[in-house]
C-alpha cells in the first residue's frame, strides 16, 4: 500500500497494518527532518507532489518489490506539505518470512521512492531563504 498524506504518520498504526502472523521479519525505515543540509542551519522543510501520479507510480513501485524480494507484505507513506525538525517524512514497513528479504525490499523501496516519485523538496533555512533539493 502506498500513502500519500498531508498528515502527521503515525508509526505505530502504520506497523500495524503490516502485521501478520506468518511473518518472521518486520523492517522498518523512518526518514525524519533534520536540521542541517550540507553545513547549513534548516528550520523545516516542505513537501509538494502530483498525487495521482504518486499514487500510481507508488503502487508500480511495491509491487516491483512483490516481484524481486521474497516479501509479504509492504507500506510506504510520504508526508507532504510543510514539517518541522524531527516529523517523519518517510516512512517504510516490509514484512516477511525471514530478515534478509525484508532489509533488501526496504533498502529496494526508500531508493526508489528517491528517484521514481514526483515529489520534491524545499528547504527553509534559518537565514530566511529557501532551496528546491533534487532539482538541478
Amino acid at each position: 500500500m502506498f500513502i500519500l498524506s498531508d498528515k502527521h504518520l503515525d508509526p505505530a498504526a502504520l506497523r500495524e497494518r503490516l502485521h501478520r502472523p506468518d511473518a518472521g521479519a518486520l523492517t522498518v525505515f523512518e526518514g525524519w527532518v533534520r536540521n542541517n543540509h550540507q553545513g547549513r542551519a534548516v528550520l523545516s522543510l516542505e513537501y509538494e507532489a502530483v498525487p495521482e501520479l504518486c499514487q500510481s507510480e507508488g503502487e508500480r513501485l511495491l509491487a516491483d518489490a512483490r516481484v524481486r524480494f521474497d516479501i509479504l507484505d509492504a507500506l510506504v507513506a510520504h508526508r507532504t506539505g510543510h514539517l518541522r525538525i524531527g516529523d517523519i517524512a518517510v516512512w517504510i514497513g516490509v514484512a516477511s518470512g525471514h530478515r534478509d528479504a525484508a532489509f533488501a525490499a526496504c533498502r529496494f523501496l526508500i531508493e526508489e521512492v528517491k528517484v521514481r516519485l514526483p515529489i520534491w523538496k524545499k528547504e527553509h533555512y534559518a537565514g530566511g531563504d529557501t532551496t528546491w533539493i533534487g532539482l538541478e
